[in-house]
């Protein structure tokens, strides 16, 4: 996991990816993505999901959108990323 190119990986979906922001999300992550099973989100647990709201997006980006709304982005980020296939049996 170590060598993925995350900026790579990022810009199959948005291809204007800004190289500085990834940068810094991969930075905020840090160890997190060095583990397969941690870089990954499952977009089928609550708990996650919820995570991901509240610690990343509203504390470290410090969006202050309601939380249907950031629930509605998350899932929209889910909906194009369903066909992605990470995970190992």
């Amino acid at each position: 996991m170590a060598d993925t190119d995350w900026g790579e990986d990022v810009k199959k979906y948005v291809a204007d990816a800004d190289d500085k922001a990834i940068a810094g999300i991969v930075r905020h992550c840090g160890i997190a993505l060095q583990s397969r099973d941690a870089s990954l989100v499952s977009f089928t647990d609550k708990s996650e999901l919820e995570r991901v709201r509240e610690k990343f997006l509203k504390k470290k980006l410090g969006l202050s959108m309601s939380d249907d709304e950031l629930d509605g982005a998350i899932a929209t980020i889910g909906e194009k990323l369903k066909d992605v296939r990470n995970r190992t049996a």
